[in-house]
Formats: structure tokens, C-alpha cells, sequence
């Protein structure tokens, strides 16, 4: 088992998605990357703690590779825009990857740097590649949620759209079984 800490928006909406990648174990909303320690959901959406929103995946790489992990966080968000994802603004919301590991360190950087190549983005990725610091867990409302809620107005809106997004592509242009079954 590997585990990978990525930030990119909203942290309902990157859970939601790789909750349902076969291969992954676990998706656990959380908070990384600031100085204030144990941090609750109020104090990092104040901005002030340093924290981002993120998701701890827990994967399996015989089942699905960081690469293929990488290219799923990349379509779900802009990771072009900094410290902004649509309506939601704040360094709580940038686009980040806090690797545990040197090879996942490597394999980001390589993930991005042939992206801006190929031309994927009209601008740059601007997502910060950063070693993981302490991961704090978002409290048990936070967990699920978009599974839990999900005609909440930002479920409907935000999320939804993902996970369609999200089966359209594993069934038309990759042609790979990522998604476990409902």
C-alpha cells in the first residue's frame, strides 16, 4: 500500500472522486501544510493557519499507479489557478501534493513538467510540491461527505458534475476499469 496527500479545492470534492477509484482503500479528508497544530475546519477556512484542504489517499500501486492517482487529481481541479478553485479562494484551497516519499516527489514533479510540455493547460501548473508535514484528519462530518449529503446544494453543484466527469472519462477515453462498482 502507498499513501499520497493531495490538495486541490474544496477537499468533498477530491474524497468523493478517489473514494470510488478501484484501487484506492482510503480517502480521508484532512488538513496539511501550516504551523498551527491539531487545526479545526473554522481556523483553516479563516486562511490564517497555513493549512490546506487535502485528502490522504491510501492506494494500492499494484491496482492503480501514483501516475494514474496524479492524472485523476489533475482533471479534477485547475491546477493552474493559485490558491483558488472556482468560487472557493483562500491558500486553504491551492493546489498542492505533499509526497511521503522521494520517488513520489520525483514522479510529481516529472507528472507536471511533461504536462506544461504537452501543452495540457493553456497556463502553467502552479501546484506546490511540498513534503508531507503532519496530516491532521477534518472532523467526521467532513468525512464522506458528498456520499453522506448528497442533495446538498455544493454537492449538487460542485461535486456531482466531477463524478460524471469522473465515469465519462475511465469509460470513454481510457478504457480502463478505475471505478469500483456501485
Amino acid at each position: 500500500m502507498e499513501t499520497i496527500t493531495l490538495g486541490g479545492g474544496c477537499f468533498w470534492c477530491i474524497e468523493a472522486v478517489f473514494a470510488k477509484l478501484n484501487g484506492v482503500e482510503s480517502a480521508v479528508s484532512g488538513y496539511c501544510g501550516g504551523a498551527l497544530p491539531s487545526p479545526t475546519y473554522s481556523q483553516v477556512c479563516s486562511g490564517t493557519t497555513g493549512h490546506a484542504e487535502v485528502v490522504q489517499v491510501l492506494f494500492n500501486p499494484d491496482i492503480i499507479s501514483l501516475r494514474e492517482i496524479l492524472e485523476v487529481f489533475f482533471l479534477l481541479h485547475d491546477p493552474t489557478t493559485l490558491n483558488r478553485q472556482g468560487a472557493d479562494t483562500g491558500t486553504q484551497y491551492r493546489s498542492a501534493i505533499f509526497y511521503h516519499t522521494a520517488a513520489q516527489k520525483e514522479i510529481s514533479l516529472d507528472v507536471i513538467a511533461k504536462s506544461n510540455a504537452a501543452g495540457v493547460w493553456k497556463d502553467k501548473i502552479v501546484t506546490e510540491v511540498t513534503p508531507l508535514g503532519t496530516f491532521y484528519p477534518a472532523e467526521d462530518y467532513h468525512q464522506a461527505y458528498y456520499e453522506l449529503n448528497p442533495n446538498q446544494g455544493y454537492c449538487q453543484a460542485v461535486i456531482a458534475p466531477k463524478m460524471i466527469k469522473l465515469q465519462k472519462l475511465f469509460s470513454e477515453k481510457l478504457n480502463k476499469a478505475y471505478t469500483r462498482s456501485q
